[in-house]
């Protein structure tokens, strides 16, 4: 396998791990960022563009053979946007504008609706605010339409009282961190995160892709994962099994609150702004990102303090999830260490894309990464290719101690 990039001395471990996910373990395009207290010490990439493994700028007409995945080649990262759009309300906690104990009613008045009246800001952050679904699922143009997506989750009845239990908001997570922001800024959250989030840091980040930067981004797709990596696979559990096949399940109708499902590689959907699930990146730029909230990015500025850190990654949510049906741990919007969803160490922060993508911050080791790829897994939480690099970082990582 062609990998193209560097890596700085001692974290080879990780190029090797990088090389083999393309050998073993079927990725067809990707790329992979590490920074340390500020500083890039991983930067690799490798396969092509497009997960078919044919050109055409920004996933369309133009049909050359296996463009390669380049240094700036980006891609949709799903729920790996949660984590920007949780900082961004973080921000404004900062900045005394968002006060995480006032009710979402206080800055949204029609939110107050139906029983969410006592729903509180960190409710939102944390997936406690029991609105995962929606009774009437948003079409894909419905649900780029930031006043639709926002009424309806506004009108909508919680599944359980907002603030007794947890369960992840896949697609809701949308409106309710997006509308937070445009009632508090005047902005959508899109321009926010590129004004106040990406510009700063110098993030090759978007939430509503410019279409200047169409052609960076390649196309994406579902892919089977390859037979020599079953000894790798984890068979679910029967009740999520079950869970995912049933459509009355808290589970089916959370992912479906867009139905049909979008598509990934139509312009349209890439220029929305949806904060759950469609932010496009580099691994670059997801991972100096993160390395943003943890301390100054060599060429950037930091973004959160000490103390708005470890309100981040302090525990809100833990135990069984009422819609991944698995034991989640969530702080004010990222996802902490744990067996559905290991990062780098237990201090780690940070939010997984469905099936693939990955970024993370770890403070205790000043680590943050970033992991993007354009093949998809049936995997939720725990990709198999971004869990290699993981232990590949940990080997580098222990090895200097």
């Amino acid at each position: 396998m062609n990998v193209s990039g560097a890596v700085a001395e001692g974290f080879e471990p990780v190029r090797e791990a990088f090389v083999r996910n393309f050998e073993v373990l079927g990725d067809r395009g990707a790329a992979v960022a590490v920074y340390r207290d500020g500083h890039k010490v991983v930067d690799l990439w490798g396969g092509t563009r497009d997960v078919d493994g044919a050109g055409g700028a920004g996933g369309a007409g133009d049909e050359t053979v296996a463009a390669p995945w380049e240094q700036g080649t980006a891609q949709i990262v799903r729920s790996a946007t949660k984590g920007v759009a949780a900082v961004a309300l973080l921000l404004l906690h900062q900045r005394g504008e968002l006060d995480l104990d006032a009710p979402v009613g206080t800055y949204w008045p029609q939110y107050k609706a139906a029983g969410k009246e006592r729903t509180l800001v960190r409710h939102l952050l944390a997936h406690r605010a029991g609105v995962p679904v929606l009774d009437r699922p948003l079409t894909p143009a419905e649900a780029a339409d930031p006043d639709l997506g926002a009424a309806a989750v506004a009108a909508q009845a919680p599944a359980w009282e907002p603030g007794t239990d947890h369960g992840y908001h896949a697609q809701t997570y949308s409106w309710l961190t997006g509308e937070l922001v445009r009632r508090i800024t005047g902005r959508t959250v899109g321009e926010w995160i590129a004004d106040e989030i990406a510009g700063p840091v110098g993030a090759d980040l978007w939430l509503g892709l410019p279409r200047a930067q169409r052609a960076r981004v390649g196309r994406v797709g579902q892919v089977d994962a390859p037979a020599q990596s079953g000894a790798l696979k984890t068979r679910p559990k029967p009740a999520v099994t079950a869970a995912y096949a049933d459509p009355a399940s808290l589970t089916r109708r959370a992912f479906a609150a867009i139905t049909p499902l979008p598509d990934e590689n139509d312009p349209a959907y890439r220029a929305a702004a949806l904060p759950a699930s469609n932010g496009i990146a580099t691994a670059d730029g997801l991972a100096r990102f993160y390395a943003s909230l943890i301390g100054e990015v060599a060429g950037g500025v930091r973004l959160l303090r000490p103390e708005t850190v470890e309100l981040a990654r302090g525990e809100q949510s833990s135990g069984p999830d009422r819609v991944l049906v698995v034991n989640t741990r969530f702080g004010l919007g990222p996802m902490l260490h744990g067996a559905a969803s290991p990062l780098l160490s237990p201090t780690s922060f940070g939010h997984p894309g469905r099936g693939g993508a990955l970024g993370l911050a770890d403070p205790e080791s000043g680590v943050a990464f970033g992991y993007v790829t354009n093949g998809f897994r049936t995997s939720v939480t725990a990709d198999p290719r971004a869990q290699a690099l993981l232990r590949a970082l940990r080997t580098a990582l222990t090895a200097e101690r």
